[in-house]
Formats: C-alpha cells, sequence, structure tokens
C-alpha cells in the first residue's frame, strides 16, 4: 500500500506559518504611535518656549523663558514669536540670532551715523500761515493757523535726506506759533538719541 503523508498542523499559537490567521498576524506591522510634540514644563507648572525675538516684559532674543500654557499655545507659538526647545530649534535660532545680531549692528552703525548728522545739522526752518498779535504787555506773537507736528518736522528731513520717521520725534507739545526757536529731542533707537533746533517762519503774516 502507498504510504500517505499526514498533514502537519500548526497551531497559531504557536506562531507557525501553516495557520492562515496566525501568519497574517505576524505580517501585519505595528502601528504607529504619533508621538506629540510635548511641551516642557518649568518648575512653576508653565510652558517653557524659547523667544524668537525680544518681548517687551518677557525676555530677550533667544531667552528660554516660562510661560502661561495659554499665551505660548494660544499667541507666542503660533505667530512665530517663540518655539518649543526642542534641540533642531534650538540650532535653528542660533543661525537666525546670528543674521540679526549683523543686521543690528549693521543698523546701529547707521543710526550713529545718522545722529552726527543731525548734531551737525543748522536749525531746520519750516514756514507755516500765521497771523500777527499783539498782547496786553505790547509783545507782537505770530500764532499759527495751525501747528507743527512730529510729522511736519520728519518731513523736512526727509527731505534732506535724514531718515527720521515721526516715532523718532520726541515733541512734547506741537508747535502752535510762528517766529520761535524750538530744541526738539530724537529717540533713533538702539539707544541712539540726538537734538535738533525747528526754526518756525510766519510764511504770510498779516494783521488781525
Amino acid at each position: 500500500m502507498a504510504k500517505t503523508k499526514t498533514e502537519k498542523k500548526s497551531d497559531p499559537k504557536a506562531g507557525g506559518k501553516g495557520g492562515a490567521d496566525g501568519g497574517a498576524k505576524l505580517k501585519e506591522p505595528k502601528p504607529k504611535v504619533r508621538k506629540r510634540n510635548q511641551v516642557k514644563k518649568g518648575p512653576h507648572g508653565g510652558t517653557l518656549v524659547v523667544l524668537v525675538d525680544d518681548l517687551q516684559h518677557v525676555g530677550k532674543q533667544g531667552d528660554l523663558v516660562e510661560v502661561r500654557p495659554g499665551y505660548a499655545r494660544n499667541y507666542l507659538i503660533p505667530y512665530g514669536l517663540a518655539v518649543a526647545p526642542t534641540d533642531e530649534n534650538l540650532r535653528t535660532l542660533e543661525q537666525y540670532k546670528i543674521e540679526v545680531n549683523k543686521a543690528r549692528e549693521a543698523k546701529i552703525a547707521d543710526l550713529k551715523v545718522l545722529a552726527e548728522q543731525l548734531t551737525r545739522l543748522p536749525a531746520i526752518t519750516i514756514e507755516a500761515n500765521a497771523h500777527e498779535q499783539t498782547d496786553d504787555q505790547g509783545i507782537t506773537h505770530y500764532p499759527l493757523y495751525g501747528s507743527i507736528g512730529a510729522q511736519d518736522i520728519s518731513k523736512v528731513l526727509k527731505g534732506k535726506n535724514l531718515s527720521v520717521e515721526p516715532d523718532m520725534i520726541r515733541l512734547e507739545h506741537p508747535i502752535k506759533e510762528a517766529q520761535t526757536l524750538t530744541a526738539v529731542p530724537l529717540s533713533l533707537g538702539y539707544g541712539i538719541d540726538a537734538a535738533i533746533q525747528v526754526l518756525v517762519v510766519a510764511l504770510q503774516p498779516g494783521k488781525k
């Protein structure tokens, strides 16, 4: 009689290849577990972030600071003002800081030159419509029909190729009278200050 081969049954629990179900289970890859970027907590329970730029009352660029979790999650990180302190972010930030510092040094050098030019500048003259008025003491004044402010002074300076923005001009009060010489302080930024003299001349004085 011919011998018949007996089929060897594989035990699925043993992990053999014979069981269809067992083989399929072995071939299935393990599900990937998505790792969330776990925020690092500070000693006071807040979120640690690295500042991308200087922020008033928070810190300087590149500082590792602890802030409220909602402030980091809803404002600082979405608006690119801070990043999570990962190795990659720290490397990128370090390169960014180098570039920013170079730009800052160049800007400071330009502002120092501007401050020197402003210091050597004679009084700038602005003409404006005014009327003549004599007070009770017999002193003649020339009140302006309007006033001279930071915007007007900035315009004159830019006309002389001096890049002074209105927000750099620290004029305490608008100038409201012609035939006057006013000292005007300037804050150019990065702690660089200067000052100019503004002479307001009556354009078409006429008796009231």
